[in-house]
């Protein structure tokens, strides 16, 4: 099973995944790494936003979407553009997307010692950890 985890940041969607087996969780490298969401406001760039982001679930042949939940209000609050990108891919063609708390990512983290893989950039490392939490739901 492929799951794509997804943390949204500012107006790109930010990307990691990992192969479940019987044998563990295994980082699967990708060359898109973020998609952008070029302009919220401009219909034909929500519409590429979309379908760049069906197209890597087809060619990825991802199973499961895992999103980082971000705050609705407070100094942690997501802007529109992240909450825009979250229900584009809710809508999208990607199969079983689901949406995890950052309590549940940090206290996964701290419970099973998760170590990120050496190839990922640092801006994957949310992503990364969303997918391996998400590969156990």
């Amino acid at each position: 099973m492929r799951i794509c985890g997804i943390e949204l940041k500012g107006s790109e969607a930010r990307l990691a995944l990992v192969q479940k087996t019987g044998q563990g969780i295994d980082n699967v490298l990708i060359a898109t790494k973020k998609i952008p969401l070029v302009d919220g406001e401009c219909c034909v760039q929500v519409k590429t936003f979309k379908e760049t982001f069906e197209s890597f679930c087809r060619e990825n042949s991802v199973d499961k979407v895992v999103i980082k939940k971000r705050g609705k209000k407070g100094e942690y609050a997501g802007g529109a553009d992240t909450f825009k990108m979250e229900g584009i891919i809710q809508v999208s063609d990607a199969p079983n997307v689901i949406l995890i708390s950052p309590q549940s990512i940090s206290s996964m983290q701290k419970k099973s010692d998760i170590e990120i893989p050496d190839e990922l950039n640092k801006y994957q490392h949310t992503a990364y950890l969303a997918s391996v939490v998400g590969a156990n739901k």
